[in-house]
């Protein structure tokens, strides 16, 4: 769709928004069901609290202001909202049904479509989300080397055996904890200090923003092989959208074990696991992980038909050069406007992160700020783009011209050091998982 939004005089009315967040504030706890949509990673009083609509790469909120989308529902809406091709396949089958009482053609359909174009995917298991399939990943990981040990790198969910690294760890038994390190992304030497001969798994995602460096992946490969430890990719954020076959394609790394969801169904709830056969055969009789909502129709046909758009249309390479658009203008207004020691876009063309780094400034104000500014000019940003294939030229047109006028703005209030006055509301707020020193670091062994 064109781009039918243009900068505004004032910053958004959001008298709906606030009314709902009054009714829900004292029943729901939190009131968010996802903590990177909830009102904590927003400005307060200025942005809306809650979505109504969205076409292609643009949402409206209960207010009715329009906005281009840059979170795109945390990473799933690889196409856009309401995309034509998908739309039709999940009403399709909502004419047929949604759940049933035996399996369904489209589980066959799906999984011979994901071993086709993932490396790995020599067998698979279909769920719902990602958290799912990154817990039954660890799951057949001890069950196959019948070890205990974990290492992580990245965001993997809710689950004990994770979340235990974090500091959102209540109520998790200290054995579970116990069981759990991190391991430093491109330090190929923190990987070896830690692995011992009880570490079932690695577990990273490939890339978060910063590039693999020296073969880190490949090396982490290595490594793992050599220890008997299995290597599990969890591409929630990369599969399907650095290329089709995901990290595995891109970086032609194979790891035992692989983790999706998000982009490859475009917003319906579905998540995959893959691996080698010899692993995966666990699950038919050893290793319990099923769901009642694992077969669900609607969301089946959606990853269908995504898949196939993603295939026919090359929408990795689409998602990347028009996200290269972006992370090149952002870099270049900052230089041009004198910025660029204090902000940069960094990461992979499909999914960029602006970075705030002013000596003496908080960056989180710094963020709230260009979020605050970026609000009133129509745009839904949480400093990240994450590109969807409906973005259009004129909506990245539209947004670096946003920059164009908000970066002189921060330039001028880090100079006069006053941005938290600036801000019309409360700042975000840190997320835990942001946080540099939330983790726990590996026991180097003695």
């Amino acid at each position: 769709m064109p781009n039918t939004i243009s900068f505004n005089e004032q910053y958004p009315v959001i008298t709906a928004s606030d009314k709902l967040y009054a009714r829900a504030v004292n029943i729901m706890t939190p009131v968010t069901q996802t903590l990177a949509k909830g009102p904590g990673q927003y400005v307060t009083g200025v942005a809306p609290k809650y979505l109504k609509r969205g076409k292609d790469a643009h949402v409206w909120d209960v207010d009715g202001n329009e906005y281009i989308d840059y979170n795109m529902g945390i990473g799933p809406l690889s196409l856009g909202y309401c995309y034509p091709r998908v739309d039709a396949a999940i009403a399709a089958q909502l004419k047929d049904g949604i759940t049933f009482s035996m399996m369904h053609e489209l589980e066959v359909t799906l999984a011979e479509l994901v071993h086709r174009v993932i490396p790995n995917a020599e067998a698979l298991r279909i769920s719902k989300t990602g958290a799912d399939v990154t817990s039954a990943a660890i799951r057949v990981a001890r069950a196959f080397t019948g070890r205990k040990k974990v290492l992580c790198c990245g965001y993997h969910g809710w689950h004990d055996w994770y979340i235990s690294v974090t500091s959102r760890n209540s109520g998790i038994p200290e054995e579970i904890a116990a069981l759990t390190s991190t391991i430093d992304y491109n330090d190929i030497e923190s990987v070896k200090q830690a692995l011992d001969e009880d570490t079932a798994c690695v577990i990273l995602e490939p890339f978060v923003f910063a590039e693999p460096k020296d073969n880190f992946l490949q090396q982490l490969k290595e490594v793992c092989e050599a220890n008997g430890t299995l290597l599990i990719f969890d591409e929630m954020w990369t599969g399907f959208r650095i290329a089709v076959g995901g990290a595995q394609e891109y970086f032609n790394v194979k790891a035992d074990l692989a983790c999706y969801s998000k982009a490859f169904a475009n917003g319906m709830p579905i998540s995959l696991l893959t691996g080698r056969k010899e692993i995966m055969q666990l699950f038919n009789e050893e290793v319990f992980f099923f769901t009642t909502f694992g077969g669900e129709a609607l969301s089946l046909a959606a990853a269908v038909a995504t898949i196939n758009e993603m295939i026919e249309k090359n929408v990795p390479a689409v998602l990347a050069q028009k996200g290269k658009l972006l992370k090149d203008g952002y870099n270049q207004l900052a230089a041009e406007i004198g910025v660029a020691e204090c902000t940069s876009c960094t990461g992979y063309d499909c999914r960029s992160m602006v970075t705030f780094n002013a000596p003496g400034q908080d960056t989180l104000l710094l963020k709230s700020f260009v979020q605050q500014e970026l609000f009133k000019r129509g745009i839904l940003w949480s400093g990240f783009h994450n590109m969807s294939f409906t973005h259009t030229s004129e909506d990245i047109e539209h947004t670096l011209a946003a920059y164009k006028d908000v970066l002189p703005l921060l330039k001028q209030a880090i100079a006069d050091n006053n941005v938290g006055d600036l801000l019309k509301g409360k700042p975000v707020e840190a997320v835990f998982r942001k946080v540099s020193n939330f983790n726990t670091k590996p026991v180097v062994k003695a």
